[in-house]
């Protein structure tokens, strides 16, 4: 069976299993002490888990005020383990925890003295630990201590459990979220879960392999029924393990146990009738989706942005009106085994609704239903038609019964001639770098200021310094974008059509740079001296509204004149430095219309400025259908050019009219700025940034209605 899914690197906590007789461990307690009818005593009943491979269990305690020594209650435990055996000691509570008189902050001493089973001997030594954590509640109806936690050492009279199995996470295969769907193939993740090394399963595939299984119990009670395996992997710090979950299994919360020796904690995980996962090419659940074009019968080629040819295989995007080939998991229960290879089965010949949204054009699919010769796998063959829109990035997703998959994105060739899609700002030789498992990072600066009119409060100037370094593969190459975008040029302006699905973005995360302190430096009446920018996800940004003052916010505004930005360096951006000079605010003849009419045109009047600063007039509007998940929003957006020297553009009303009409709240704004400035900056991993730029946008806004 072919393995579609790569590994995820995830860390993996390595537990001492040697003969050894000492354990380091960190505890945590989670426990409810209830007062007895008299409020003479207290029965402490909760968790207690350990690092270290000792593993988690239960713990039983009666504490009463009779035992009071000083300030402080002592009270015999018992912690009943998962793994098997038990722990027993002394916890010394203090009286104020359980009469309401504590901080919420206060601490627990235990020693262990002895056990059963392996622990038949244990003691903690001369030394309690201390678990320190939080106390909630009240003396009726009962006192949790909550999170509980302290590190120190276990010497056993033997020699210590081999740490049992743990999960952390249950995903689908496709989208890698929670949730699994009948007879779809899921991913577990954690530690311990299986032997050293990576086994793959063939048919058919087994329910169990070395020990190891996969069980899924009805949260309400019954019997578990054991998933099919398709590979255990426990190599270069991941331990995941992937099955098929079998069709019978019907919807509702199931507890997932892993056995591997002994058996994990439960894991509460739900169970589906549909939730389709397409499969992306990172295996990450977003970004750039698994497609296969149909070149010929011979010929199937991998979606990318480029043509070529590499390993064995062969690449090209897809193009208008060709046949195509989408990969995923979820798309329902089948009747036969889920283990053996399928023979296929079309849902959407058979009562389920499947569309495939392109761009936002909804396409019936020839075929829906499980892959041929795979298990719990599912294709998706349809063909794109002749004026589908094209381009790098357009939005992917499918329907299945009204609800849609995870948002991801393919490459459009503009015709079938062309031997690669189209990306405004990328050169052909960009997107094959992309290709070849290149990155480009980029350093972007902007200084931007918008004069609102907000019916309710007036005219507010809202200002704003942000910016980023950020490093992008193709697989996300969608993130720089609003979902699919088509560009239509006018004259000095541009049309720029976009289509967004399920209210989610495909494109995949940007992953954003540390660069160290960023501070700023402004003219006279900025405010603006050695000025820090807030730092969050390494995205630094300074944002006000004048003449408002917010808890926390830096007042500071944004006269003309020269500003510098500079950067400390971080671990991953060397030090670096870029200034830009403002101009004047450009102040309109007439205010900007509550209503702008598409076949009229537009016509806008200024001073202000340098006469060489680039004067930039945009507007848009969008609408919208379906709800939730299953939204598709349609915008319209046109950008028009100018220098502030010509003091007046009309927008014609041949780009107007492109832009849908609406009732709602548009946008209008006109802005002006002068040449970005470029810079460059050095990278810890080696080499520099590829572009590098401060930029500036200083205008007026309104959100009018397009009619």
């Amino acid at each position: 069976m072919n393995r579609t899914f790569s590994i995820l690197a995830l860390a993996l906590l390595v537990c001492a299993a040697a003969s050894a007789a000492t354990i380091n461990t960190t505890v945590t307690m989670n426990a409810t002490a209830a007062a007895n009818a008299t409020f003479t005593a207290f029965t402490v009943a909760g968790t207690a888990n350990f690092t270290g491979g000792i593993g988690n269990g239960t713990i039983a305690s009666s504490i009463s005020l009779a035992s009071l020594t000083g300030t402080t209650a002592v009270a015999d435990y018992t912690i009943t383990l998962a793994s098997g055996g038990t722990l027993t000691g002394k916890l010394s509570v203090p009286v104020d925890v359980l009469t309401g008189g504590a901080t919420p902050s206060a601490s627990v001493s235990m020693t262990v003295t002895g056990g059963t089973g392996t622990y038949v001997a244990a003691t903690s030594g001369t030394t309690p630990i201390t678990l320190t954590g939080s106390v909630t509640g009240d003396l009726f109806t009962g006192f949790k201590l909550n999170n509980f936690t302290g590190s120190g050492t276990i010497t056993t009279g033997g020699t210590p459990p081999v740490a049992g199995p743990t999960i952390t996470e249950v995903l689908d295969a496709g989208s890698y979220t929670k949730n699994i769907a009948q007879g779809s193939i899921f991913v577990v993740k954690g530690t311990t879960l299986s032997a050293s090394g990576f086994t793959q399963f063939a048919f058919p595939l087994p329910a169990s392999s070395s020990g190891v299984k996969i069980t899924f119990t009805p949260a309400a009670g019954g019997s578990g029924t054991d998933a099919y395996l398709v590979y255990l992997y426990n190599q270069g710090g991941v331990n995941q393990l992937a099955a098929v979950l079998p069709s019978s299994v019907a919807p509702g919360n199931y507890n997932v146990t892993v056995t591997n020796g002994t058996t994990s904690a439960p894991f509460a995980v739900q169970v589906l009738q549909r939730k389709l996962g397409l499969i992306t090419a990172d295996s990450s659940g977003s970004g750039l989706a698994v497609i296969q074009n149909y070149i010929s019968a011979a010929q199937l080629d991998i979606d990318r942005f480029t043509t070529f040819a590499s390993g064995g295989f062969t690449f090209s995007p897809s193009r208008p009106g060709q046949i195509l080939i989408a990969w995923a998991t979820g798309m329902g229960p089948v009747t036969g085994g889920d283990n053996t290879a399928s023979p296929g089965f079309d849902f959407n010949a058979s009562g389920v609704t499947v569309r495939v949204l392109v761009g936002g054009v909804s396409i019936t699919p020839l075929y829906a239903g499980r892959a041929p010769g795979l298990a719990g796998a599912d294709q998706i063959n349809f063909q794109l038609p002749s004026n589908i829109p094209t381009g790098c990035t357009v939005s992917f997703q499918v329907s299945v019964n009204g609800v849609l998959s995870n948002p991801s994105f393919i490459a459009i060739a503009p015709d079938n001639s062309a031997t690669a899609c189209v990306a405004p700002g990328y050169t052909t030789q960009q997107l094959r770098n992309f290709d070849n498992g290149g990155s480009f990072t980029t350093g972007n600066f902007s200084i931007t200021q918008f004069a609102m009119s907000v019916p309710s409060a007036g005219t507010q100037k809202i200002n704003a310094i942000s910016g980023s370094f950020s490093k992008i593969t193709g697989f996300q190459l969608a993130s720089a974008s609003e979902g699919n975008i088509s560009v239509i040029q006018s004259g000095s302006c541009q049309v720029i059509q976009s289509t967004t699905s399920g209210g989610a973005s495909g494109g995949g995360s940007v992953t954003n740079l540390d660069a160290g302190t960023v501070t700023i430096n402004g003219p006279a009446g900025s405010s603006l001296t050695n000025q820090a920018l807030t730092k969050t996800s390494n995205a630094y940004s300074l944002t006000n509204i004048e003449g408002f003052s917010f808890p926390g916010q830096t007042a500071f505004s944004l006269p003309a004149g020269t500003y510098t930005v500079n950067g400390a360096g971080g671990n991953d951006v060397g030090t670096f430095n870029t200034s830009i000079t403002l101009g004047s605010l450009l102040t309109l003849a007439n205010p900007l219309p509550a209503t702008v009419v598409r076949s009229a045109g537009l016509t806008l009047n200024w001073t202000g400025g340098n006469a060489s600063d680039l004067v930039e007039i945009i507007g848009s509007s969008s609408t919208s259908t379906g709800t939730g998940s299953s939204t598709v929003t349609n915008s319209t957006t046109f950008i028009c050019l100018t220098t502030a020297g010509q003091r007046t553009f009309t927008v014609p009303a041949s780009v107007l009219t492109q832009l849908p009409a609406t009732t709602t709240a548009g946008s209008l704004i006109v802005a002006s700025g002068v040449t970005p400035a470029t810079f460059t900056a050095s990278l810890k991993a080696g080499g520099s940034i590829d572009s590098g730029s401060f930029s500036s946008f200083v205008g007026i806004g309104g959100a009018p209605a397009y009619q």
